[in-house]
């Protein structure tokens, strides 16, 4: 075991005994990065709208929850644990500022319908074209509502999965045995998830396949891709339009 870890093992040991506010301040220091982490991959979801450093702010407020309410006897990395508190306070932050109003989830729910339609029909992953004039609008005015729905895709991806986890991580302390049914729906949308993935275009796929699964962040994804910040967050917004109907469907098909 590292210095750092055996550092870091005694002040928990030492926070758990003692609920000192003076070694939750260290244990904060200790995981700081995390922080800086989660935020600058949800940025993707954000762009302009919303500062780095607010979602800095707002995932603050989950390091310091998963630190107070962490249990080190039951065997399961911190790091993972914070992670999620730390997404879910920045999630929970924005839907208190209200950034998605119900307008808003219509169009997105409309463009969802317009891809799974689409695509139902013709085979195909559909272009932004046919996207467009199935939709009755210019192409220009496609893009101005991708941006627009950028935001209001991840809070619909989130509440369809129910769960703070992204598709490529495994949700901690669950097993087949606690849950069969809930697991192996699980199981099964992850199946549905990664066919659909498969399927996407090649760029949406690489944007999806780097964030997801390679854990990088929205800066990292342009840099490797060589396209502006922006261009990365439509191509996503994208892909989780046409998941998310994906998805919608399966779900459909649950209930028949």
């Amino acid at each position: 075991m590292s210095s750092a870890n055996n550092k870091q093992l005694e002040l928990w040991k030492q926070y758990s005994d003692s609920k000192d506010p003076a070694i939750r301040e260290k244990l904060i220091l200790e995981y700081a990065h995390l922080i800086k982490y989660v935020a600058g991959r949800l940025s993707i979801y954000f762009g302009s709208n919303v500062e780095y450093d607010d979602l800095v702010g707002f995932g603050a407020f989950g390091l310091i929850d998963a630190i107070d309410k962490f249990d080190i006897n039951k065997g399961v990395k911190f790091e993972t644990y914070a992670s999620l508190r730390i997404r879910g306070a920045i999630i929970d932050s924005i839907r208190e500022m209200d950034w998605v109003p119900r307008s808003l989830r219509q169009k997105n729910k409309e463009l969802e319908k317009a891809y799974w339609e689409l695509e139902n029909e013709l085979g195909h992953s559909a272009t932004d074209k046919e996207v467009a004039e199935k939709l009755g609008i210019p192409q220009e005015d496609f893009y101005k509502l991708l941006n627009e729905v950028n935001l209001s895709s991840m809070m619909s991806l989130e509440e369809f999965l129910e769960q703070n986890y992204e598709i490529g991580v495994d949700i901690p302390n669950t097993s087949d045995e606690d849950k069969p049914e809930s697991y192996m729906e699980l199981t099964e949308i992850k199946e549905i998830l990664g066919e659909a993935i498969d399927k996407l275009p090649e760029k949406e796929k690489t944007v999806i396949t780097l964030y997801y699964f390679e854990e990088l962040t929205l800066k990292e994804i342009s840099a490797i891709m060589k396209v502006s910040e922006s261009r990365i967050s439509q191509l996503h917004t994208k892909s989780i339009l046409r998941l998310r109907g994906k998805l919608a469907r399966h779900k459909t098909i649950l209930k028949e």
